[in-house]
């Protein structure tokens, strides 16, 4: 990570304490203490482990996908790129920034650009199928716990409505720039040419010649998963799956661990709406966006003297425990990479 980085951690977790702070204060009373005696640290624990668990189906789908288009990396690689990810993605908007790492570390195992980034594109393509399905679920088959979400705040309609829109934008000018890379090297030569004259971009030939490049390496590589990477696309709904209800049982983990019913389908949804909310790209991480949105949920049908509580564990697994899990892969990464340009040097 660079140093700009390294500071928008600590703006993201700075944030995260701030409004987790402000969630503990208007929470916390007398009987939270008798709520906190009553804890099981079993289920805690379990919670825990369910999480690095999903962790590794991420490294499983990055690495059946790579494999679909004829690309070994061992699972080890592709846990260590999953888990530096998670340590970039808590300082960038929508988790966006560790699309990169992951790229850059499928290259380092010798999956050319193209097809790196084809592999990572389809797992957001993957990410965003699975959430609209899962919400459209939600909204069709679970209607009675839908509509008292809903009633209890009415921007959660649009929220999802709006998602689904943008989602599926997304997947119809991601088709037509697979059959039309044409498309897609025009949309990026307007954009670079439009940042360079604002910030007069240095060698911007050579951008756009990269852009023509790249484009084509990432064309031949969505081919490859449509022709004959069709087990890749399989595997990596699979494991995607997988991830998704992994990451949603682990609030219900954590309210077993502290006396309370798993309610499993209203945590369900209010999941899957936090998930969506989390894809906008509000703050780094979503800090605060996440402790405001489970605190406002989660108050509708569990007692508020434990609300506090509960989003602090929730949080301290699903974003503190990433950060602690990316360290050390950052820190190797980040090793490996100024021992490579010093042998350069010499």
């Amino acid at each position: 990570m660079k140093k700009s980085q390294w500071k928008w951690l600590l703006v993201s977790i700075s944030f995260s304490a701030l409004v987790m702070a402000g969630v503990l204060y208007f929470t916390v009373d007398e009987t939270t203490i008798d709520y906190i005696s009553r804890v099981n640290p079993f289920y805690l624990l379990l919670a825990a482990l369910l999480h690095i668990v999903s962790l590794g189906f991420w490294a499983l789908r990055i690495q059946k996908m790579s494999a679909s288009l004829g690309y070994r990396v061992n699972f080890k690689h592709c846990l260590n790129l999953v888990l530096a990810n998670m340590l970039v993605a808590a300082v960038t908007p929508s988790q966006a920034g560790g699309e990169p790492v992951r790229i850059h570390e499928l290259y380092r195992a010798g999956v050319p650009v193209g097809d790196a980034t084809a592999v990572v594109v389809m797992e957001r393509i993957l990410d965003g199928i699975v959430l609209g399905a899962l919400g459209a679920f939600a909204m069709l088959f679970l209607g009675r716990y839908w509509s008292s979400l809903a009633s209890g705040f009415s921007g959660v309609s649009f929220i999802m409505y709006a998602a689904w829109i943008f989602v599926t934008l997304f997947v119809l000018i991601f088709v037509y720039s697979v059959r039309n890379p044409d498309y897609l090297k025009r949309v990026l030569r307007r954009m670079s040419c439009w940042i360079d004259r604002r910030w007069h971009l240095k060698r911007l030939e050579h951008l756009l010649g990269t852009i023509d490049r790249e484009v084509d390496n990432f064309n031949q590589g969505l081919v490859k998963f449509v022709n004959y990477g069709r087990s890749g696309l399989v595997w990596g709904m699979f494991f995607t799956v997988l991830f998704w209800f992994s990451e949603f049982i682990i609030a219900s983990l954590l309210l077993m661990g502290l006396g309370q019913s798993p309610y499993l389908i209203e945590s369900f949804v209010v999941q899957l709406v936090l998930a969506i909310i989390m894809m906008i790209p509000l703050t780094p991480g979503g800090s605060g966006v996440a402790e405001l949105g489970a605190t406002s949920f989660y108050s509708l049908f569990i007692p508020s003297s434990i609300v506090g509580i509960f989003v602090l564990l929730w949080r301290l697994i699903l974003y503190y425990l990433n950060i602690l899990l990316g360290l050390l892969p950052s820190l190797s990464i980040m090793r490996r990479e100024f021992l490579a340009r010093a042998k350069k040097q010499r």
